[in-house]
């Protein structure tokens, strides 16, 4: 079961191999999707902004055309009227101009004029009736360079004593006198091109004048007699047919489409850059004119981007915040289940290593008493004899234990077992050597081979008298081999091995099979003389996480 669930969560492995990465790829995802979302409001706004644009337009040009179509309706009822006059005096035409003034949806025009064909040799004629008439000060301007002229007699201009252009030849200016021929040949009213007013002779080129031509319907000849006249201010006239409420933060301004000058004749509001204007053209009187329309600036995002962008970074932020946490929670749970399987691995080898250390030790307990029965008739000795080398095997086990069966240097297995005797101020025992690390059963094999050694000499041998001494000291040959000295002086003379013990025998055979080399083990005159070659292994090689045994 165990084997699952590790095999299960270790396969879950897509989105913790990048624990940074992945909350920021799904921050960028959902910044990418608002982005995305955004762009698409935006051009959705873009689009509806285009058609209001395009609304706006068609609502000026029909505005300026139906202010123009008025203009030319009335200009065309003047001319039926006044074809029908038999005298066209100037308290008739002045009633026709206070109708024309009444009405408010003819607001804009400058004044209304009547221009009457005058030949030549008629000229002085007229100037002395127009005089005579209250005007001394008419004149007919320019000087006719033709044998005809047609020149304004009757004008009617509000706010002013004494109307501007009476007595101009409207054939000697060749924009006025271009646009009367076009009436004449076509019968229709017809706008000029831009031009300044007859009113402000000296201004800019803003206006323009509409000619209506009128025809001698009594005689039925249709021959032209004049033209009824009305002039516009450019600025007045765009004005009156859109006001600023009906803009809406809207620009527009007006151009001469046939004129060669693009500068504005007339314009209202701000005007946009030129790659967001929106031209339009419109028919005035048979004249091509041209809007410009410009849309107010716009915001660099709607109110529904903002929000759009405000909310999905939010929300871009939070799954960062949430896919961080998740993903650092599960980082956790896995390096907890790491250790766990690392735990549950290390309790099935320390398992599998306890069972081996207590068979090895139970093998050597057994081997102890098996031999030790062997070499004693006595009950007393064996019971001593046995419980001394258990004592021995236990006394390393704490080491052992205290090192977690890892490595054990060997002046603490030779201090163990001679610790009852460094105590004892007739005698003297003495270690000197390196530090050594010993594996767990080399150690084992150590102790009990001191221990033996302790007890012979303790019984026989030096630690048996008064003023003998023990000296144990090691030193490495070479770097996977220690050599370990037992050395007694000052106890009893020795006369020779009477006969092999079970000591002996157990230094001899069990320790050094246990440690893979001989013991030269020695009894000298002046004391037993021991060497003990001892492996010094890695510890790679018999840790309990390792893949070997000791």
């Amino acid at each position: 079961m165990e084997r699952k669930v590790f095999d299960r969560v270790r396969a879950q492995r897509w989105y913790l191999r990048f624990p940074r990465a992945a909350p920021v790829g799904i921050f960028l995802l959902v910044s990418a999707i608002t982005a995305l979302s955004v762009y698409a409001i935006e051009q959705v706004e873009t689009q509806r902004a285009e058609a209001q644009d395009r609304q706006m337009a068609m609502g000026v040009v029909s505005a300026v055309e139906r202010m123009a179509s008025a203009n030319v309706a009335y200009l065309k009822a003047g001319s039926a009227l006044l074809s029908v006059r038999q005298d066209i005096t100037h308290q008739n035409f002045r009633e026709f101009a206070a109708q024309v003034d009444n009405d408010q949806s003819l607001r804009g025009g400058a004044g209304l004029g009547w221009a009457r064909f005058v030949r030549t040799a008629e000229i002085p004629a007229l100037e002395r009736t127009m005089r005579a008439a209250g005007d001394p000060a008419f004149e007919v301007r320019p000087k006719p360079m033709s044998d005809r002229a047609l020149v304004i007699t009757f004008v009617e201009q509000s706010g002013q004593h004494r109307a501007a252009g009476l007595g101009f030849d409207l054939l000697s200016d060749p924009v006025r006198g271009a646009a009367v021929k076009r009436a004449l040949a076509t019968g229709q009213p017809v706008a000029t091109g831009s031009l300044a007013l007859l009113s402000d002779p000296g201004g800019a080129r803003s206006g323009f004048n509409m000619y209506a031509p009128v025809y001698d319907s009594i005689s039925g000849r249709r021959e032209p007699r004049g033209v009824i006249s009305r002039g516009f201010n450019a600025q007045s006239f765009l004005a009156a047919a859109v006001t600023p409420e009906q803009m809406h933060d809207y620009g527009v301004a007006l151009f001469d489409a046939e004129g060669a000058d693009r500068t504005p004749m007339a314009a209202i509001g701000q005007q946009a850059p030129a790659n967001r204007r929106i031209l339009r053209e419109v028919a005035l009187a048979d004249h091509r004119m041209m809007l410009e329309i410009s849309p107010p600036p716009g915001s660099t995002l709607s109110s529904l981007s903002l929000l759009t962008l405000m909310f999905g970074m939010l929300v871009a932020a939070l799954l960062l915040v949430v896919a961080r946490l998740v993903t650092q929670q599960a980082a956790e749970d896995r390096a907890a289940l790491a250790w766990f399987e690392e735990q549950a691995s290390i309790r099935n080898s320390l398992t599998r290593e306890l069972n081996h250390r207590v068979k090895n030790t139970l093998a050597n307990v057994l081997s102890i008493v098996a031999l030790t029965r062997r070499r004693t008739d006595n009950l007393d000795e064996f019971v001593g004899g046995l419980i001394g080398r258990v004592r021995a095997l236990s006394a390393t086990h704490d080491l052992l234990t205290q090192s977690e069966w890892g490595t054990t240097p060997i002046r603490a297995v030779v201090g163990a077992e001679l610790a009852p005797y460094a105590q004892d101020a007739d005698r003297a025992v003495e270690m000197r050597g390196p530090n050594v690390e010993l594996a767990p059963n080399d150690a084992l094999s150590l102790g009990l081979a001191i221990h033996e050694l302790a007890t012979n000499a303790s019984k026989y041998g030096a630690l048996s008298a008064p003023g003998g001494s023990v000296e144990v000291g090691w030193d490495m040959i070479t770097d996977k081999l220690a050599r370990i000295e037992w050395i007694e002086r000052g106890g009893p003379l020795v006369t020779g091995r009477l006969r092999s013990g079970f000591g002996t025998e157990l230094i001899e055979k069990i320790v050094a099979h246990e440690l893979k080399n001989p013991v030269d083990l020695r009894f000298e005159p002046e004391g037993v003389r021991c060497t003990l070659i001892v492996p010094v292994r890695p510890p790679a090689l018999f840790q309990l996480r390792g893949r070997g045994e000791d």
